[in-house]
């Protein structure tokens, strides 16, 4: 039986750490967005592409999300309205 150990991956630096271990905070970036700190403020990120990628692209209005639902085009089976009287307000 393999063991699978998680390796747990820094996700805040300080900007001289993160520049002697660029590579490392780039790989990590892969698994989540990387903090960089100036001074103990959280001053940049770095991410993935793909991160950037769904941050970046074209947002997608409503009907195109409700077009491209796989929903779309179910026939919803609705219960019968029953007419009711209109009701006299006094304003």
């Amino acid at each position: 039986m393999k063991t699978i150990i998680k390796e747990k991956r820094k996700t805040e630096w300080q900007l001289q750490e993160a520049k002697a271990m660029f590579s490392e905070v780039i790989q990590s970036a892969a698994f989540k967005p990387q903090i960089i700190t100036v001074r103990g403020k959280k001053t940049a990120v770095i991410l993935s592409y793909e991160g950037y990628q769904q941050l970046s692209g074209p947002k997608q209005n409503l009907f195109n999300f409700i077009r491209d639902s796989p929903l779309y085009g179910i026939k919803l089976e609705l219960p019968q309205r029953i007419p009711e009287e209109a009701r006299e307000l006094d304003l």
